[in-house]
């Protein structure tokens, strides 16, 4: 799953939501550096990518894609399903998708000493850019396939999955819909295990 998903997924701890977000940039015994609840939070988002990963219904997503994408295909996937939760936020959450990036953002601010070096350097830009409220439209998840196909230097093509999203869009969203109830569920067991 992509940041959105991510951070939904951590429920209302504050830390736990930042070491959800920040897990994908912390290595081995940096994980040590990070108080009990931040750890849970990286610990829920490991545990959430290998769900996601084994996923019947995301491999299906992912076949899609493979052809034309290769080892990318499970990184669109994950940013497209962003797409259908902004998209379908009110079927998820009671605060208005703005509010809650607004929340968001203001904690990361709020946290800004503790996040890796990395994401300090990405904030100014996913600000700037509200990244994650353009998940709520194609144009904006066009955007972020772009930025990533930069990132990888023009190789992965990320940027033409746009037309697969729109030639497929109503698959895509039926298998995100399918996938996201079973992964609350394991998010919250998962969870409250980590917590007890």
């Amino acid at each position: 799953m992509n940041f959105l998903a991510h951070i939904y997924l951590s429920g209302d701890n504050k830390k736990i939501t930042i070491g959800n977000f920040i897990a994908d940039g912390i290595r081995g015994n940096k994980y040590d550096d990070f108080d009990d609840q931040i750890q849970i939070g990286i610990q829920l988002h490991l545990q959430i990518d290998t769900f996601t990963d084994a996923h019947p219904t995301v491999r299906k997503s992912t076949k899609r894609l493979h052809k034309n994408y290769g080892h990318y295909s499970g990184v669109i996937v994950d940013i497209l399903y962003d797409h259908y939760l902004a998209k379908n936020w009110s079927k998820y959450s009671d605060i208005p998708l703005a509010n809650y990036i607004d929340d968001f953002y203001l904690t990361l601010e709020d946290n800004f000493e503790v996040l890796p070096q990395r994401i300090q350097k990405m904030m100014p830009h996913m600000l700037a850019d509200n990244w994650l409220l353009s998940y709520a439209s194609i144009e904006g998840i066009g955007k972020v396939l772009e930025g990533m196909n930069k990132r990888t230097k023009n190789r992965s093509k990320m940027n033409l999955a746009i037309n697969e999203l729109e030639e497929f869009y109503n698959e895509f969203e039926a298998e995100f819909t399918s996938f996201f109830d079973e992964l609350i569920a394991f998010s919250n067991k998962t969870l409250a295990q980590l917590q007890s």
